[in-house]
């Protein structure tokens, strides 16, 4: 298990450690080398990695034909990626996936939370939602902009905070309008494809 100490000494001092927090127990992993690999609803079984070199050559195999999330946060390892020699072992890193992951999950929390209008338990819910699939209001969320400020708590009585509202709209899905959950259809944007035939697959437990 990852501590307390160091979440906060890594964290993205943009997002309150309390969020922080919250984001790894919900959709992080205990395992530094962890590495999920997703193709449409399904998962592929992969051997657990015992050192950064073998999740590094899990992570490369099978980005850019898949969804692959590595690391403590979940971290989505091909985001950006054209080319195998961009992936760096930093995304095996403790400290640096809980950086580069609490950085990229504040920007997706923002986003949602500007879109309910108030610091919410809705807005964390579907964040992490949205971190899990990719998608928020039917869009990809990873390449959204970032709103840069966070709404003023609901009910919230500090100074310059304004209580919001009652009445939200409607939740929107974490998906594409078609309102059933997708991955992306080019994984985190790399170009790379392998063809996957043959490939042992089993539905998520």
């Amino acid at each position: 298990m990852i501590d307390a100490a160091t979440i906060h000494q890594c964290a993205d001092p943009g997002v309150r450690p309390a969020i922080v927090e919250k984001f790894i127990r919900a959709a992080g992993a205990p395992d530094p080398l962890a590495v999920t690999v997703r193709t449409g609803n399904r998962v592929i079984l992969v051997k657990p990695s015992k050192t950064p070199d073998d999740a590094m050559e899990l992570v490369r195999r099978y980005v850019g034909q898949a969804m692959v999330r590595v690391g403590v946060t979940q971290y989505p390892a091909g985001l950006g990626v054209t080319d195998l020699s961009e992936l760096k072992p930093d995304l095996v890193d403790t400290c640096a996936n809980i950086r580069m992951g609490t950085a990229l999950f504040g920007k997706v929390y923002r986003i949602v939370t500007k879109w309910y209008g108030a610091q919410v338990d809705e807005a964390f819910g579907d964040a992490v939602d949205a971190w899990k699939t990719g998608y928020f209001d039917g869009k990809y969320v990873f390449d959204e902009p970032d709103p840069g400020s966070l709404p003023a708590r609901k009910g919230a009585s500090d100074a310059g905070e304004k209580p919001v509202d009652e009445n939200a709209a409607a939740r929107p899905a974490s998906s594409p309008d078609n309102g059933t959950p997708q991955e992306p259809d080019n994984p985190n944007k790399a170009g790379i494809r392998i063809d996957l035939t043959g490939i042992g697959v089993s539905k998520p437990k």
